[in-house]
């Protein structure tokens, strides 16, 4: 497969000298009076995958939003590709180069598959191509003429992260992307996500699935009651696999 212009390669990706992507100090976030993140601290280095881990309702899903200026009112530091966002709107968040797909996926289910390609704007210079994502998702390609209604929800998964690669986001930021999602499908996904990763992308994912995150992430934060209370590398999984336990509720 060739690789997209501008997109770093494995090895550069993991070189020693990787730099900060994303970087989140003392984030607070707000919907009206309530107060849901309290002081995050985050940092993503390039070609890293790091999830956030909790509980549902921990502040996970709020974090995302945050980051992207989604929220009521934040306040803190959120640095994107070297840039300060924290008074930016969300647009322009993204022409620095974040995508987000949402819990909901985001999709156009009046279009088809291809017309819901060919939407996203480039908000860079190095977005996929349509048949590069093709050649990732096969299945997009079967269903090419199908519109969004007639999707599997795996197939609109991928879709909602095909038109995200589409815009040449080189900092992913994912929402749950397996939940309710068929084994062969997870597996698959997993399968995307390392190979973006090989190829420099960096990836900020929200996941419930533990053991789907365990084996492809690099670090796991994790969240309870608005809070980051662990960060754990992945040489230390075993270490702290009850202290996750508890956190977790698994």
């Amino acid at each position: 497969m060739n690789q997209p212009a501008n997109i770093p390669s494995a090895q550069e990706a993991n070189h020693p000298n990787s730099w900060e992507k994303l970087r989140i100090d003392n984030l607070h976030a707000f919907y009206g009076e309530s107060h849901i993140l309290h002081g995050i601290d985050i940092n993503v280095n390039k070609g890293e995958l790091v999830t956030l881990l909790g509980r549902n309702g921990s502040g996970r899903s709020t974090t995302l939003k945050a980051i992207m200026n989604m929220v009521g009112r934040r306040t803190g530091s959120v640095v994107v590709n070297g840039n300060e966002t924290i008074n930016m709107p969300a647009h322009k968040i993204a022409h620095l180069g974040l995508g987000f797909c949402p819990e909901e996926r985001g999709i156009f289910s009046s279009l088809n598959v291809e017309e819901n390609l060919l939407l996203p704007p480039h908000v860079r210079s190095d977005g996929m191509s349509v048949e590069e994502i093709y050649e990732i998702f096969p299945n997009l390609y079967e269903r090419r003429t199908s519109q969004g209604t007639r999707l599997s929800g795996g197939e609109q998964q991928m879709l909602a992260l095909g038109r995200i690669l589409r815009t040449g986001a080189n900092i992913l930021l994912l929402d749950e992307i397996t939940e309710g999602l068929a084994p062969v499908i997870v597996q698959k996904l997993g399968e995307v996500l390392s190979l973006l990763k090989e190829r420099g992308l960096t990836i900020l994912l929200v996941e419930q699935n533990f053991r789907f995150a365990a084996p492809i992430a690099d670090r796991h934060y994790v969240m309870e009651h608005g809070h980051i209370v662990e960060e754990v590398h992945a040489d230390e999984l075993e270490a702290k696999t009850e202290l996750l336990n508890t956190y977790l509720g698994v």
